[in-house]
């Protein structure tokens, strides 16, 4: 059984659908990335996967004895979050927050993956900085390490990159594209950079309120949409409403 699978699957915002007809199936391993214009269904849909919203119409199923808890997420982030007074090593720890129960404690076994994380995204010797006084690149690193603490199976990532520099970008890039290589975590991301889409990820969900596409990046590189975009004929916009979305 696939890790997600929907089918036939629309949300609506008060009555007014905001994405239909989705039918597609994401393994255990896999990278996809969701694309499309803003307002195209591209956050709506993360909400669903998460589980924060309901499906108007038909259904989403989860494999492998998924939990809401054990999903890790990194959202886009607010002014008041690049703020947040709190080291390095607090922040990647409280990824094992879901998975405490009602204990008080972390375990050491919280302490040794939240240390296992950051030496996987190279942030091992900023443990002791705080977060507010990190550049925005080192900033998500952390916030990607936190999002490992929570899973061992699936990543959601919404719009990851947005704000960076190219050259962090890239970096970034690259070692989301390495997390999901040597761990097999499922990785499911939203994006508006389709070229880098195209090169990292397994598969492409193209959304224009419905789905216009999904496949591997090689069949979607060969469509008429893929080319049209890929080709950089037409381009999206970084950021993207979060209700009705």
């Amino acid at each position: 059984m696939a890790l997600i699978t929907c089918r036939n699957v629309s949300f609506a915002y008060e009555g007014q659908t905001a994405v239909r007809e989705l039918d597609f199936e994401v393994r255990a391993g896999e990278y996809l990335c969701v694309v499309g214009e803003n307002g195209s269904g591209k956050s709506t849909l993360i909400k669903g996967l998460l589980r924060l919203k309901a499906p108007a119409e038909g259904s989403i199923l989860f494999g492998d004895g998924l939990k809401a808890a054990e999903i890790g997420y990194l959202p886009q982030q607010t002014a008041a979050q690049k703020d947040f007074p709190a080291s390095v090593y607090e922040v990647v720890l409280s990824g094992r927050l879901a998975s405490r129960g009602l204990s008080p404690f972390y375990l050491r076994t919280d302490r040794s993956l939240a240390e296992e994380n950051m030496r996987r995204l190279g942030i091992a010797d900023l443990r002791r900085r705080c977060y507010r006084e990190l550049s925005g690149g080192q900033q998500q690193r952390v916030l990607l390490a936190r999002a490992l603490c929570s899973t061992r199976k699936l990543l959601l990532l919404d719009e990851p990159v947005a704000g960076l520099d190219p050259m962090v970008t890239a970096e970034l890039y690259r070692i989301i594209e390495k997390v999901n290589r040597e761990t097999g975590i499922t990785i499911v991301m939203v994006s508006h950079d389709i070229r880098s889409a195209v090169r990292y990820a397994s598969h492409i969900l193209h959304l224009q309120k419905e789905q216009a596409f999904f496949g591997t990046k090689d069949d979607y590189a060969a469509s008429g949409i893929g080319k049209a975009f890929v080709q950089g004929e037409r381009g999206f916009s970084s950021r993207e409403p979060d209700e009705g979305a």
